[in-house]
């Protein structure tokens, strides 16, 4: 049988069930609420840097596939780094948001698929 991650990827982008900790979830008027936080491992890019976390950036929300007929919104917090030796600023380049919108790549490109029947 799966665990629990290999399920999760089924309903959520897989590089949310990989990348980031479901913080909690929760249903308000209808629309399902997940709440995600980056997870503090240390990004493969900057693997030659030395640095520290030091918290999130804004939160962003984004829409998805409904699930079970409820509208879902993933509630998105990335995490920064600091470089320690000269300080800089630094974040993964995630592609969660199709361009020119605000929803996930892959709801995105399903309601492009469709509206072509």
């Amino acid at each position: 049988m799966a665990n629990d991650t290999e399920f999760l990827k089924l309903l959520l982008p897989e590089y949310l069930v990989e990348h980031f900790d479901i913080i909690k979830f929760e249903e308000i008027d209808g629309l399902l609420h997940i709440y995600f936080e980056e997870k503090s491992s240390r990004p493969k890019e900057f693997s030659s840097l030395t640095l520290q976390s030091k918290g999130f950036l804004p939160e962003i929300t984004v829409d998805d596939f409904p699930l079970r007929g409820k509208p879902v919104k993933l509630h998105v917090s990335r995490r920064r780094w600091t470089d320690t030796k000269n300080g800089a600023i630094l974040q993964r380049d995630w592609n969660l948001i199709a361009k020119g919108t605000r929803m996930t790549q892959d709801f995105a490109e399903f309601l492009k698929k469709i509206s072509r029947y």
